[in-house]
This record gives structure tokens, sequence and C-alpha cells, in this order.
């Protein structure tokens, strides 16, 4: 793993003048915060308030407020003296939350295994087309992204709005474990199986059978978790 900068700078845009700037200013942290490699650095992830403010073109007082919003939300933390920290979870609590999105998207791929349309289900097909001929490992980057939109499809395809929303804070923290995982123990090409097994079963509409895959994958990395992460204490 590298190590960190101090000031872990975000990938953010400046944002347009708005008479709303505190909730620009949240969205586009937050954003930033949910696509960054969290898990995949030893050291803490201190975010500086003045360069945020630099990045997004707005004055200190919407990053202030927007921060205060993530802060109650529990996606950073104020540390007196230190500054603002994005909150990274216990290898235990990572554990738990993966328990809890295996119950979740199990549900959410037996409903779809019932509502999706055939389209919805083959775009799944096509997430992992390219990663036919070859191994998945040889395209990483691009293997980890198509893996995470595959698990948030599922979630989309149950037609069950109550399961996106809670499934949506757990996936800040769900989605960087999953991008550090899948390049560990060749993890990548039997993750690439599993997903081939899963479309199958929605495919053919058996929800006992996609339900079981999809739980089985998910508790998968829970197991890998426990035997393998490195995570804060």
């Amino acid at each position: 793993m590298e190590s960190a900068d101090p000031h872990t700078r975000l990938n953010i845009a400046p944002l347009a003048a708005n008479t709303s700037l505190r909730t620009l200013a949240y969205d586009a942290i937050k954003k930033a915060i949910t696509e960054m490699d969290m898990y995949g650095q030893e050291s803490e992830i201190r975010l500086d308030e003045r360069q945020l403010s630099q990045d997004l073109g707005v004055s200190r007082t919407p990053i202030r407020e927007a921060l205060t919003v993530l802060e109650q939300e529990g996606f950073v933390r104020s540390v007196p003296r230190r500054g603002i920290f994005v909150v990274r979870k216990s290898k235990r609590e990572i554990i738990d939350m993966i328990i809890v999105w295996a119950a979740l998207e199990s549900m959410a791929a037996r409903l779809a295994a019932a509502r999706a349309t055939d389209r919805d289900l083959a775009s799944l097909r096509e997430m992992f087309h390219d990663f036919e001929p070859g191994a998945p490992a040889e395209h990483m980057n691009e293997y980890s992204d198509a893996n995470i939109r595959f698990h948030q499809t599922v979630i989309r395809l149950s037609g069950c709005a109550m399961i996106g929303e809670m499934t949506e804070n757990l996936f800040i923290h769900i989605r960087g474990i999953r991008a550090v995982s899948v390049r560990q123990e060749n993890r990548s090409e039997r993750s690439l199986q599993e997903h081939r097994a899963i479309i199958a079963a929605l495919v053919a509409r058996d929800a006992d059978l996609a339900e079981r895959l999809v739980r089985e994958h998910t508790l998968g990395l829970a197991a890998h978790v426990e035997k393998h992460g490195r995570f804060p204490s």
C-alpha cells in the first residue's frame, strides 16, 4: 500500500455560483470521497479545508457547512487540533457491513429475477463482455469498476427503493473494500466466474438460485477480509 500525503487532495471540479453552495459542496465532496481509494493506503486520509475551497472555487464557509453535514452522516470526523479525516471502518465493522450488504443484495437479486426486463439482464452481461477473451487481472482497473457497477445494478434492478436507500451509505465502504480485495489472491477471476453464474440464474428467472449465489458471493468477500484484511483497528 502507498503512503498518503498529510493532506489528501480530492478529485473534484470547481462549483458554479449557486444560492445553495453548501449543497453543491456537500454533493461534490461526498462524491469524491465515495470514489476515492480509501482502503488502498495505510495512513489516515486528512482533508484540507483550504484546498477544498480552492478546488471548488467557493469560500470556506460552505465547505465548513458541508463538512459538518458529512460528519453528522458519519463520512468524516473532526479531530481537535488535527483536522478533518475521512472515516474508515475497523475490520470488525467492515465484516459486519458486508454481512448486511449480503442480506440486502441477495434479496435484491431475488426481486430482480422477477422484476428486471430481459434488456436489463442483458446489460449485466455486457458489463463483462470485454473480459471474455482474457483474464480480468490483465485489465484490473476496468474490471474493478465493472465489478462495482454490477453490484449497484443488481440493487437497482430489484425495483425496491428502500433497499437502494439502505445500501447507499454502506456503498462508500463496500466499494473501497471490493476495489482492494479484487486485486488479491487472484480473486478477480473467481469473481468473474461467480458473476457469470449469478447472471445466468437471473436470466433463467431462478430467484432461489440468484439469491443464494449473491449471498454466497458477498459472504465470500467477508471471509476474505477476515483472513487477509488490513484495516484501521
